[in-house]
């Protein structure tokens, strides 16, 4: 199937941004205006998120002595009753994001089913490198936990989710609970999975595909990578595909754009997942490039993936 065609007029209109010089490439910025140029995009990608939520400013005490922001989402009118909840991990190669880019993301999986949201906001590299980011989610699985039942949220009904390395978080939070409970204590019974990072340490058939004019560029996918964890390419926190004797984790729907860098080992992370025993809801969204989530504003079929998203977490709560 071609590009959607609303999102091929976007990449055309970035490409003559990069031919006139008035944009570049992210891994050719500095980290603080790459980071910029990333949050600015989400009011592009969708400008109008739903006001209609109500979010709580949290802090989320972490291993060595600090803390790190988080918010948690839910229904108006929902804040008496006790909720199951998602633990949501931004995506942004480890280098930029925020809770504010994901804002949108997270107000609209509240809206799309009968749970909460709860997005910490972990460390980014080249400030925090490896393993900071993985220690952050973990602490704020452990935290959740314990704060649970303060904040209306049922502990015995939590499911991990995140895109791109957001996704690649929650599948270290997913296997944690099952390889390392000593870890994580929280059991979660589902894995929402959208085009995630899977192995850092090789280059497959679709990042010489979609290199280039995809959104997401492979260049910018090693720039992350060489920040975040450049002598741990072969570490399973960064690369669970090459996890070994992987037992069945929790219920996985795995999301993956049709153009992208990283589809290849996506697809090659749920036949892994398959195989080890985990029931696996696999989709290819036709058409669309890495980052789908953050387009609704733009895309009109990002509506029905976040439907599709809350009837199958509705279904596993």
């Amino acid at each position: 199937m071609p590009l959607h065609p609303d999102l091929a007029g976007f990449l055309e209109l970035v490409e003559f941004g990069r031919l006139t010089g008035k944009s570049h490439p992210m891994h050719s910025l500095p980290v603080a205006e790459a980071r910029l140029e990333f949050e600015r995009a989400s009011a592009i990608l969708d400008a109008s998120p739903p006001e209609a939520v109500a979010v709580q400013a949290l802090r989320i005490a972490s291993r060595d002595g600090q803390s790190i922001p988080g918010r948690l989402y839910r229904r108006p009118g929902s804040e008496s009753r006790v909720l199951p909840v998602l633990l949501y991990l931004h995506g942004g190669g480890y280098v930029v994001g925020s809770l504010d880019s994901h804002d949108s993301v997270c107000r609209r999986l509240a809206l799309a089913g009968d749970f909460a949201v709860l997005a910490p906001d972990y460390r980014l590299a080249p400030e925090y490198p490896f393993p900071t980011a993985v220690e952050d989610c973990l602490d704020s699985a452990n935290w959740l936990l314990e704060h649970a039942a303060k904040l209306n949220l049922d502990a015995t009904r939590v499911a991990v989710g995140g895109d791109s390395v957001g996704a690649s978080l929650a599948t270290v939070l997913a296997i944690s609970a099952v390889h390392a409970p000593q870890t994580m204590a929280l059991r979660p019974r589902a894995q929402l999975l959208f085009y995630p990072v899977t192995d850092i340490s090789t280059q497959r058939d679709s990042h010489q595909r979609y290199a280039e004019g995809y959104l997401l560029e492979t260049a910018t996918l090693e720039w992350f990578y060489a920040h975040y964890a450049a002598d741990a390419s072969n570490d399973w926190r960064v690369s669970p595909l090459l996890f070994l004797g992987l037992q069945p984790l929790a219920d996985a729907l795995v999301s993956l754009a049709e153009f992208d860098p990283l589809f290849d080992e996506g697809q090659a992370w749920a036949e892994q997942l398959q195989g080890s025993g985990t029931a696996v809801t696999l989709q290819v969204q036709t058409g669309l490039t890495h980052d789908f989530l953050r387009m609704h504003g733009m895309v009109a079929e990002v509506e029905g993936i976040y439907q599709q998203i809350g009837q199958w977490l509705d279904q596993r709560f």
